[in-house]
């Protein structure tokens, strides 16, 4: 198989991945699990001139001086992938994360009505967290496709590399890919205040420049929309504020509190009833109570108000997954290995009979 063979294979079995690794078979992840594909272990020579046939020439020169490269490819009407080559101790390997061709909507992940409305803000500060492959790029696209859609205004995404491709529909749409368009996320961010925009999506913040400019830019009547890895909304804002020098935190705690519209917090998990995953969301929207919490540098106990904020939206991760239990979509497994506080979970399953 050439690599387009090998990526169309892993698209038509619903693989969200395909590594390629030297003294390994293919292999693809399915709904989670790594399978291997029936074919013979691969050579380094093999890998390698597999990833150099798809990579442009500013590309491999990247590859051979940081040993590593990332970027993203497209095969018509197949699919895009986002692409990391790299190395390892048996030789060169790859690893392809497939992007749907297809923007999903809100309904198709099933997400709150929430997320709709809060696209429908002026400015402020939107965040989406979870580990890596939670899905949410997905989720981001997902929520800037409705304000293309609704709109008029001009949307930046800032992005590495960019994976969801979005025409101009309603809005006019400018992706910048860092590394190619731009030198970093920072440098974007700065730059794209003077572009005139209403909406920018930042792919991840890395780094302090990264979190100032986003802030700022919410500060100054923007839109933003971030993504971290972190989970638990008062993880995110720790996070943020801890990312900073003791003498500013206060100063960054003031602004989050004042900026911050939602932090949304999400893993994959698989499906207990049908092939596939579901999502498992916690909801954090900023209200003046949970304002005062971050400015007071009480964010333990923000899972307080979320658990009583279900009129603005909000959800516990622990409550939505209990949720997702109760209607047979995910494995008593799941519950209580993801669950933030599994014990109370195990004492209400208790209370309610022990049903497993």
């Amino acid at each position: 198989m050439d690599i387009t063979e090998l990526l169309a294979f892993a698209v038509k079995n619903k693989a969200s991945d395909l590594h390629l690794s030297a003294g390994l078979p293919p292999l693809i992840r399915v709904h989670g699990d790594i399978r291997r594909i029936n074919l013979p272990p691969m050579e380094h020579e093999d890998v390698h001139a597999m990833v150099y046939d798809i990579m442009s020439d500013a590309q491999r020169k990247t590859y051979e001086e940081m040993l590593e490269c990332d970027f993203s490819f497209g095969i018509p009407n197949l699919a895009r992938f986002r692409v990391n080559a790299f190395n390892q101790e048996r030789g060169a390997a790859v690893a392809f994360r497939t992007i749907p061709s297809k923007v999903l909507s809100l309904e198709e992940l099933n997400a709150p009505k929430v997320f709709a409305d809060l696209t429908t803000r002026p400015r402020g500060l939107i965040l989406v967290t979870g580990p890596t492959g939670s899905g949410k790029t997905t989720t981001l696209a997902s929520m800037i496709d409705i304000i293309n859609m609704e709109e008029d205004c001009h949307i930046i995404t800032i992005e590495d590399p960019i994976e969801y491709y979005h025409p101009h529909k309603k809005s006019i749409v400018t992706q910048r890919e860092v590394g190619v368009d731009v030198p970093d996320f920072a440098e974007a961010l700065r730059r794209g205040l003077r572009q005139d925009p209403d909406c920018i999506l930042v792919g991840e913040m890395r780094d302090l420049e990264t979190m100032e400019a986003a802030i700022t830019a919410a500060e100054t009547g923007h839109l933003v929309f971030a993504t971290l890895h972190t989970t638990g909304a008062a993880r995110t804002v720790d996070r943020i504020v801890d990312a900073f020098p003791t003498d500013q935190q206060e100063q960054i705690r003031t602004q989050l509190a004042s900026s911050i519209l939602a932090v949304i917090s999400q893993v994959l998990l698989v499906r207990a009833d049908a092939k596939g995953r579901v999502a498992c969301f916690e909801i954090m929207i900023s209200t003046p109570s949970i304002q005062a919490l971050i400015r007071d540098n009480k964010t333990f106990r923000i899972t307080s108000d979320i658990q009583t904020g279900a009129k603005f939206g909000m959800v516990t991760l622990d409550s939505n997954l209990m949720s997702l239990y109760e209607r047979g979509l995910i494995s008593y497994g799941d519950l209580i290995t993801i669950a933030q506080d599994p014990q109370s979970i195990v004492a209400k399953l208790q209370g309610e009979g022990g049903r497993r």
